[in-house]
Protein backbone atom coordinates (compact mmCIF):
# COMPACT_ATOMS: atom_id res chain seq x y z
CA UNK A 1 0.00 0.00 0.00
CA UNK A 2 1.21 3.46 -0.94
CA UNK A 3 0.07 7.00 0.82
CA UNK A 4 -1.75 7.58 -2.47
CA UNK A 5 -3.96 4.82 -2.13
CA UNK A 6 -5.04 5.92 1.20
CA UNK A 7 -6.52 8.99 -0.42
CA UNK A 8 -4.66 11.74 0.71
CA UNK A 9 -4.72 14.87 -1.05
CA UNK A 10 -2.24 16.10 -3.55
CA UNK A 11 -0.19 18.81 -1.15
CA UNK A 12 -0.01 16.12 1.45
CA UNK A 13 1.37 13.46 -0.89
CA UNK A 14 3.67 16.50 -1.96
CA UNK A 15 4.90 16.80 1.64
CA UNK A 16 5.21 13.17 2.42
CA UNK A 17 7.23 12.65 -0.68
CA UNK A 18 9.99 15.40 0.01
CA UNK A 19 9.93 13.46 3.60
CA UNK A 20 10.96 10.24 1.40
CA UNK A 21 7.86 8.51 2.75
CA UNK A 22 6.41 5.97 0.01
CA UNK A 23 4.32 3.97 2.20
CA UNK A 24 2.91 3.98 5.49
CA UNK A 25 3.67 1.94 8.55
CA UNK A 26 1.08 -0.57 10.02
CA UNK A 27 -0.40 1.92 12.51
CA UNK A 28 -0.45 4.59 9.35
CA UNK A 29 -2.26 2.31 6.89
CA UNK A 30 -4.75 1.28 9.89
CA UNK A 31 -5.57 5.11 11.60
CA UNK A 32 -5.46 7.24 8.56
CA UNK A 33 -8.41 5.57 6.61
CA UNK A 34 -10.47 5.73 10.43
CA UNK A 35 -9.59 9.01 11.12
CA UNK A 36 -10.47 10.26 7.58
CA UNK A 37 -14.19 9.11 8.32
CA UNK A 38 -14.19 11.36 11.32
CA UNK A 39 -13.85 8.64 14.25
CA UNK A 40 -12.51 8.51 17.39
CA UNK A 41 -9.67 6.48 17.69
CA UNK A 42 -7.48 4.64 20.85
CA UNK A 43 -4.31 3.41 19.55
CA UNK A 44 -1.24 1.10 21.20
CA UNK A 45 1.55 0.68 19.60
CA UNK A 46 5.43 0.70 20.52
CA UNK A 47 7.94 3.88 20.14
CA UNK A 48 8.82 4.36 16.68
CA UNK A 49 6.03 2.73 14.88
CA UNK A 50 4.95 6.25 13.02
CA UNK A 51 2.16 7.07 15.32
CA UNK A 52 2.98 10.92 15.22
CA UNK A 53 2.30 11.07 11.22
CA UNK A 54 -0.57 8.51 11.62
CA UNK A 55 -2.73 11.22 13.64
CA UNK A 56 -1.13 14.06 12.54
CA UNK A 57 -1.52 13.35 8.78
CA UNK A 58 -5.16 13.28 8.45
CA UNK A 59 -5.96 16.13 10.62
CA UNK A 60 -3.86 18.22 8.26
CA UNK A 61 -6.24 17.02 5.38
CA UNK A 62 -9.16 17.37 7.21
CA UNK A 63 -8.15 20.94 7.89
CA UNK A 64 -7.22 21.41 4.42
CA UNK A 65 -10.69 20.36 2.91
CA UNK A 66 -12.12 23.02 5.16
CA UNK A 67 -12.99 26.59 3.89
CA UNK A 68 -10.28 29.02 4.75
CA UNK A 69 -10.91 30.85 7.93
CA UNK A 70 -12.22 34.06 7.55
CA UNK A 71 -10.90 36.82 10.18
CA UNK A 72 -8.08 35.69 13.02
CA UNK A 73 -7.38 32.30 12.96
CA UNK A 74 -9.21 29.66 16.53
CA UNK A 75 -6.99 26.83 17.79
CA UNK A 76 -8.95 24.03 16.22
CA UNK A 77 -6.40 20.76 16.73
CA UNK A 78 -5.20 20.89 20.12
CA UNK A 79 -1.95 18.03 20.65
CA UNK A 80 -1.16 17.32 24.33
CA UNK A 81 2.28 15.33 25.07
CA UNK A 82 4.01 15.17 28.23
CA UNK A 83 7.79 16.04 27.36
CA UNK A 84 9.02 19.57 25.85
CA UNK A 85 11.01 17.59 23.06
CA UNK A 86 8.38 15.14 22.33
CA UNK A 87 6.00 18.59 21.71
CA UNK A 88 8.55 19.89 19.44
CA UNK A 89 9.14 16.96 17.47
CA UNK A 90 5.59 16.95 16.73
CA UNK A 91 5.66 20.70 15.79
CA UNK A 92 8.31 19.79 13.21
CA UNK A 93 6.30 17.09 11.93
CA UNK A 94 3.29 18.94 11.54
CA UNK A 95 5.13 21.32 10.03
CA UNK A 96 6.50 19.09 7.36
CA UNK A 97 3.10 17.68 6.53
CA UNK A 98 1.32 21.15 5.76
CA UNK A 99 4.74 22.44 3.91
CA UNK A 100 2.10 22.61 1.17
CA UNK A 101 -0.84 24.22 2.50
CA UNK A 102 -1.92 27.15 4.40
CA UNK A 103 -2.48 25.64 7.96
CA UNK A 104 -0.21 27.35 10.97
CA UNK A 105 0.78 25.91 14.16
CA UNK A 106 3.05 26.32 17.10
CA UNK A 107 4.47 24.58 20.10
CA UNK A 108 4.02 25.94 23.71
CA UNK A 109 6.20 24.55 26.81
CA UNK A 110 6.93 25.40 30.42
CA UNK A 111 10.46 26.18 31.43
CA UNK A 112 10.89 29.13 29.31
CA UNK A 113 9.73 32.62 28.77
CA UNK A 114 5.88 32.43 27.22
CA UNK A 115 6.67 36.05 25.62
CA UNK A 116 7.61 34.50 22.51
CA UNK A 117 4.87 31.86 22.94
CA UNK A 118 2.11 34.18 23.24
CA UNK A 119 2.80 36.09 20.27
CA UNK A 120 2.88 33.19 17.95
CA UNK A 121 -0.69 32.56 19.85
CA UNK A 122 -2.14 36.26 18.82
CA UNK A 123 -0.54 35.54 15.27
CA UNK A 124 -3.11 32.59 15.42
CA UNK A 125 -2.58 29.47 14.73
CA UNK A 126 -4.85 26.29 13.45
CA UNK A 127 -2.45 23.58 15.35
CA UNK A 128 -1.10 23.42 19.04
CA UNK A 129 1.26 21.45 20.21
CA UNK A 130 1.73 21.67 24.03
CA UNK A 131 2.44 19.94 27.56
CA UNK A 132 -0.24 20.22 29.88
CA UNK A 133 1.45 22.84 32.76
CA UNK A 134 1.76 25.58 30.20
CA UNK A 135 -1.12 24.49 28.43
CA UNK A 136 -3.61 25.29 31.32
CA UNK A 137 -1.44 28.43 32.81
CA UNK A 138 -2.10 30.23 29.31
CA UNK A 139 -5.14 29.08 29.36
CA UNK A 140 -5.79 30.95 32.91
CA UNK A 141 -4.31 34.20 31.52
CA UNK A 142 -6.71 33.69 28.73
CA UNK A 143 -4.16 33.74 25.88
CA UNK A 144 -5.85 30.46 24.78
CA UNK A 145 -9.46 29.54 23.87
CA UNK A 146 -10.36 25.83 23.87
CA UNK A 147 -13.39 26.62 22.38
CA UNK A 148 -13.02 25.56 18.57
CA UNK A 149 -11.26 22.87 19.23
CA UNK A 150 -12.20 19.79 16.78
CA UNK A 151 -9.59 17.52 17.22
CA UNK A 152 -7.85 16.50 20.34
CA UNK A 153 -4.86 14.20 20.53
CA UNK A 154 -3.43 12.86 23.81
CA UNK A 155 -0.18 11.44 23.20
CA UNK A 156 1.77 9.15 25.05
CA UNK A 157 -1.18 8.48 27.92
CA UNK A 158 0.83 6.43 29.84
CA UNK A 159 3.88 8.53 30.36
CA UNK A 160 1.43 10.97 31.46
CA UNK A 161 0.38 9.22 34.26
CA UNK A 162 3.73 8.56 35.37
CA UNK A 163 4.48 12.07 35.46
CA UNK A 164 1.59 12.99 37.41
CA UNK A 165 -0.27 15.05 34.77
CA UNK A 166 -3.72 13.22 35.56
CA UNK A 167 -5.55 16.09 37.64
CA UNK A 168 -4.05 18.71 34.80
CA UNK A 169 -5.23 16.18 31.99
CA UNK A 170 -8.95 16.38 34.16
CA UNK A 171 -9.01 19.67 34.28
CA UNK A 172 -8.43 20.13 29.94
CA UNK A 173 -11.60 17.66 29.97
CA UNK A 174 -13.84 20.00 31.46
CA UNK A 175 -13.31 22.50 28.99
CA UNK A 176 -12.97 20.98 26.05
CA UNK A 177 -16.06 20.74 23.41
CA UNK A 178 -17.93 18.22 23.98
CA UNK A 179 -18.36 17.58 19.96
CA UNK A 180 -14.74 16.52 18.87
CA UNK A 181 -12.96 14.01 17.60
CA UNK A 182 -10.72 12.55 20.11
CA UNK A 183 -7.56 10.30 19.56
CA UNK A 184 -5.68 8.38 22.27
CA UNK A 185 -2.50 7.09 22.02
CA UNK A 186 -0.14 5.19 24.44
CA UNK A 187 2.41 2.21 24.25
CA UNK A 188 0.68 0.26 27.10
CA UNK A 189 -2.76 -0.47 28.16
CA UNK A 190 -2.91 -1.07 32.14
CA UNK A 191 -6.48 -0.66 33.51
CA UNK A 192 -5.89 3.18 34.54
CA UNK A 193 -4.79 3.81 30.74
CA UNK A 194 -7.78 2.60 29.82
CA UNK A 195 -10.26 4.00 32.44
CA UNK A 196 -8.73 7.51 31.09
CA UNK A 197 -9.82 6.52 27.50
CA UNK A 198 -13.40 6.08 28.45
CA UNK A 199 -13.20 9.47 30.59
CA UNK A 200 -12.13 10.90 27.15
CA UNK A 201 -13.32 9.01 24.10
CA UNK A 202 -17.01 7.91 22.88
CA UNK A 203 -16.93 4.51 20.73
CA UNK A 204 -13.34 4.54 19.32
CA UNK A 205 -11.99 2.36 16.80
CA UNK A 206 -8.71 0.28 18.32
CA UNK A 207 -5.68 0.25 16.39
CA UNK A 208 -2.75 -2.47 18.10
CA UNK A 209 0.21 -2.61 16.06
CA UNK A 210 2.47 -4.70 18.70
CA UNK A 211 1.22 -7.34 21.49
CA UNK A 212 0.75 -5.41 24.36
CA UNK A 213 4.60 -4.45 26.35
CA UNK A 214 6.81 -5.84 24.09
CA UNK A 215 9.90 -4.91 22.54
CA UNK A 216 11.00 -3.85 18.90
CA UNK A 217 11.09 -6.86 17.16
CA UNK A 218 14.81 -5.93 14.97
CA UNK A 219 16.30 -4.60 18.13
CA UNK A 220 19.52 -6.72 19.21
CA UNK A 221 19.86 -6.53 22.96
CA UNK A 222 22.84 -7.73 24.94
CA UNK A 223 23.72 -7.22 28.96
CA UNK A 224 26.88 -7.21 30.32
CA UNK A 225 27.61 -8.32 33.86
CA UNK A 226 29.67 -5.24 35.00
CA UNK A 227 30.00 -3.72 38.66
CA UNK A 228 29.65 -0.21 39.36
CA UNK A 229 33.10 1.31 39.54
CA UNK A 230 33.53 -0.57 36.06
CA UNK A 231 30.68 0.72 33.90
CA UNK A 232 32.23 3.87 32.65
CA UNK A 233 35.10 1.70 31.72
CA UNK A 234 33.57 -0.49 29.64
CA UNK A 235 30.70 2.34 28.13
CA UNK A 236 34.44 3.79 27.08
CA UNK A 237 35.30 0.86 25.60
CA UNK A 238 32.08 -0.18 23.93
CA UNK A 239 32.55 3.38 22.28
CA UNK A 240 35.51 3.25 21.02
CA UNK A 241 35.04 0.13 20.05
CA UNK A 242 31.89 -2.11 18.41
CA UNK A 243 29.55 1.09 18.68
CA UNK A 244 31.03 2.94 16.20
CA UNK A 245 28.25 5.53 15.86
CA UNK A 246 25.90 7.90 17.75
CA UNK A 247 24.95 6.38 21.19
CA UNK A 248 22.11 7.63 23.11
CA UNK A 249 22.87 6.37 26.67
CA UNK A 250 20.67 6.18 29.83
CA UNK A 251 21.11 6.90 33.33
CA UNK A 252 18.94 6.79 36.35
CA UNK A 253 19.56 9.76 37.78
CA UNK A 254 20.11 13.56 36.45
CA UNK A 255 23.05 13.48 38.97
CA UNK A 256 24.76 10.50 37.21
CA UNK A 257 24.20 11.59 33.77
CA UNK A 258 26.22 14.55 34.42
CA UNK A 259 28.27 11.92 35.77
CA UNK A 260 28.96 10.49 32.94
CA UNK A 261 29.49 13.18 30.58
CA UNK A 262 32.64 14.20 33.04
CA UNK A 263 34.00 11.04 32.72
CA UNK A 264 33.13 10.81 28.98
CA UNK A 265 34.64 14.31 28.53
CA UNK A 266 38.14 12.51 30.75
CA UNK A 267 38.42 9.96 28.19
CA UNK A 268 38.36 12.36 25.33
CA UNK A 269 34.79 11.06 23.81
CA UNK A 270 32.77 14.17 23.36
CA UNK A 271 29.09 14.13 25.22
CA UNK A 272 26.37 15.92 26.41
CA UNK A 273 23.60 15.44 28.78
CA UNK A 274 19.43 16.06 28.69
CA UNK A 275 17.57 15.94 31.60
CA UNK A 276 15.18 18.14 33.61
CA UNK A 277 17.39 20.57 35.10
CA UNK A 278 18.83 21.21 32.19
CA UNK A 279 17.54 24.74 30.28
CA UNK A 280 15.45 24.19 27.04
CA UNK A 281 18.21 26.59 25.26
CA UNK A 282 20.75 23.40 26.33
CA UNK A 283 18.34 20.42 26.04
CA UNK A 284 18.19 21.11 22.15
CA UNK A 285 21.91 22.34 21.66
CA UNK A 286 22.62 19.14 22.79
CA UNK A 287 20.14 17.53 20.68
CA UNK A 288 20.90 19.29 17.99
CA UNK A 289 24.43 18.81 18.25
CA UNK A 290 24.31 14.85 18.74
CA UNK A 291 22.02 14.65 15.42
CA UNK A 292 24.49 16.70 13.70
CA UNK A 293 26.95 13.97 14.25
CA UNK A 294 29.22 16.59 17.09
CA UNK A 295 28.99 14.45 20.11
CA UNK A 296 29.59 10.66 20.10
CA UNK A 297 27.05 10.13 23.12
CA UNK A 298 24.07 11.61 24.37
CA UNK A 299 23.09 11.11 27.88
CA UNK A 300 19.58 11.22 29.30
CA UNK A 301 17.43 10.20 31.88
CA UNK A 302 13.91 8.66 30.99
CA UNK A 303 11.58 11.69 31.26
CA UNK A 304 14.31 13.85 28.67
CA UNK A 305 14.47 11.24 26.23
CA UNK A 306 11.02 10.18 25.93
CA UNK A 307 10.63 12.52 22.72
CA UNK A 308 13.90 11.96 20.94
CA UNK A 309 13.30 10.93 18.15
CA UNK A 310 16.82 10.66 15.96
CA UNK A 311 16.39 8.79 12.56
CA UNK A 312 18.77 5.80 11.92
CA UNK A 313 19.94 5.69 15.73
CA UNK A 314 21.29 2.42 15.78
CA UNK A 315 22.87 2.23 19.50
CA UNK A 316 21.47 2.24 22.60
CA UNK A 317 23.27 2.02 26.19
CA UNK A 318 21.33 1.15 29.69
CA UNK A 319 23.83 2.38 31.58
CA UNK A 320 21.49 2.16 34.97
CA UNK A 321 18.84 -0.79 34.46
CA UNK A 322 15.51 0.91 34.63
CA UNK A 323 13.74 -0.06 38.53
CA UNK A 324 10.30 0.26 36.34
CA UNK A 325 10.70 -2.59 33.12
CA UNK A 326 8.43 -0.66 31.03
CA UNK A 327 10.54 2.01 30.62
CA UNK A 328 13.01 -0.83 29.29
CA UNK A 329 10.83 -1.27 26.14
CA UNK A 330 10.65 2.80 25.61
CA UNK A 331 13.91 2.91 25.77
CA UNK A 332 15.03 0.58 23.58
CA UNK A 333 12.64 1.58 21.27
CA UNK A 334 14.72 4.76 20.63
CA UNK A 335 16.62 2.61 17.91
CA UNK A 336 15.48 0.00 15.59
CA UNK A 337 12.58 2.72 14.36
CA UNK A 338 10.16 2.44 11.42
CA UNK A 339 11.87 -1.49 11.17
CA UNK A 340 15.14 -0.38 10.87
CA UNK A 341 17.64 -2.65 13.02
CA UNK A 342 19.63 -1.35 16.33
CA UNK A 343 21.02 -2.88 18.87
CA UNK A 344 20.39 -2.39 22.68
CA UNK A 345 23.19 -2.85 25.30
CA UNK A 346 22.73 -2.89 28.85
CA UNK A 347 24.50 -2.67 31.89
CA UNK A 348 23.93 -4.93 34.91
CA UNK A 349 24.96 -4.94 38.65
CA UNK A 350 24.31 -7.23 41.13
CA UNK A 351 21.78 -4.61 42.88
CA UNK A 352 20.09 -4.14 39.53
CA UNK A 353 19.25 -8.02 38.74
CA UNK A 354 15.80 -8.26 40.74
CA UNK A 355 15.15 -5.31 37.75
CA UNK A 356 16.51 -7.83 35.05
CA UNK A 357 14.32 -10.54 36.09
CA UNK A 358 11.51 -7.94 35.97
CA UNK A 359 11.97 -6.48 32.40
CA UNK A 360 13.21 -10.17 31.11
CA UNK A 361 9.45 -11.41 32.29
CA UNK A 362 7.98 -8.52 31.00
CA UNK A 363 9.22 -8.90 27.65
CA UNK A 364 8.99 -12.78 27.73
CA UNK A 365 12.46 -13.38 27.07
CA UNK A 366 15.85 -14.07 28.26
CA UNK A 367 18.33 -11.01 27.37
CA UNK A 368 21.47 -13.14 26.17
CA UNK A 369 24.90 -11.85 28.98
CA UNK A 370 27.83 -11.32 26.82
CA UNK A 371 30.53 -13.24 28.81
CA UNK A 372 34.50 -13.75 29.00
CA UNK A 373 34.85 -9.28 28.58
CA UNK A 374 37.55 -7.44 30.17
CA UNK A 375 35.13 -5.93 32.92
CA UNK A 376 33.09 -9.13 33.76
CA UNK A 377 31.47 -9.47 37.53
CA UNK A 378 30.47 -12.80 38.37
CA UNK A 379 28.71 -13.65 41.40
CA UNK A 380 31.93 -15.26 42.45
CA UNK A 381 33.50 -12.13 42.69
CA UNK A 382 30.68 -10.80 44.94
CA UNK A 383 31.71 -9.78 48.68
CA UNK A 384 29.62 -11.13 51.43
CA UNK A 385 27.01 -9.17 53.28
CA UNK A 386 28.39 -7.55 56.72
CA UNK A 387 28.58 -10.29 58.93
CA UNK A 388 28.37 -10.23 63.14
CA UNK A 389 31.20 -10.29 64.69
CA UNK A 390 31.82 -13.45 66.02
CA UNK A 391 34.70 -15.63 68.08
CA UNK A 392 38.45 -13.79 66.37
CA UNK A 393 36.27 -11.47 64.07
CA UNK A 394 37.02 -13.55 60.71
CA UNK A 395 35.80 -11.56 58.01
CA UNK A 396 34.38 -8.80 60.03
CA UNK A 397 35.25 -6.35 57.59
CA UNK A 398 34.29 -8.92 54.68
CA UNK A 399 31.14 -7.12 53.57
CA UNK A 400 31.13 -3.63 54.28
CA UNK A 401 32.63 -2.79 51.03
CA UNK A 402 30.88 -4.30 47.91
CA UNK A 403 33.72 -3.39 46.22
CA UNK A 404 36.49 -5.43 47.41
CA UNK A 405 36.07 -8.43 45.36
CA UNK A 406 39.57 -8.94 45.39
CA UNK A 407 39.48 -10.04 49.39
CA UNK A 408 36.38 -12.01 49.27
CA UNK A 409 37.83 -15.42 48.74
CA UNK A 410 36.47 -18.99 47.80
CA UNK A 411 32.62 -19.17 48.82
CA UNK A 412 31.94 -15.58 48.99
CA UNK A 413 29.01 -16.47 46.04
CA UNK A 414 26.96 -17.34 48.40
CA UNK A 415 25.89 -13.81 49.54
CA UNK A 416 22.62 -13.16 49.24
CA UNK A 417 20.82 -9.79 49.85
CA UNK A 418 21.16 -8.99 46.09
CA UNK A 419 17.93 -6.27 45.89
CA UNK A 420 18.81 -4.52 48.95
CA UNK A 421 19.52 -0.91 47.18
CA UNK A 422 16.50 -1.42 44.47
CA UNK A 423 15.04 1.80 46.41
CA UNK A 424 18.17 4.11 46.43
CA UNK A 425 17.63 4.44 43.28
CA UNK A 426 14.09 6.61 42.64
CA UNK A 427 14.51 8.81 39.52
Amino acid sequence: MTFKELGLVEPILRALQDQGYERPTPIQAQAIPVLLEGKDLLGCAQTGTGKTAAFSIPIVQDLYNRAPPKGKRRIKTLVVTPTRELAIQIGENFTAYTKYTDIKNTVIFGGVKQTSQVYKLHQGVDVLVATPGRLLDLINQRYISLDHIEHFVLDEADQMLDMGFIHDIKKLLKILPTKRQSLFFSATMPSSIVKLSNEILGNPARVTIAPEKTTAEKVEQRIYHVNKKNKTKLLVDLLGGELNGPTLVFSRTKHGANKIVKDLDKAGIKSAAIHGNKSQAARQRALKQFKDGELTALIATDIAARGIDIDELSYVVNYDLPNVPESYVHRIGRTGRAGASGLAVSFCMLEERPFLKDIEKLIKTSIPVVEDHDFEFKMEDAAEPSLKKQGGGRGRSQGRNNNRSKSGGKGSSKSGGSGRNNSRNRR
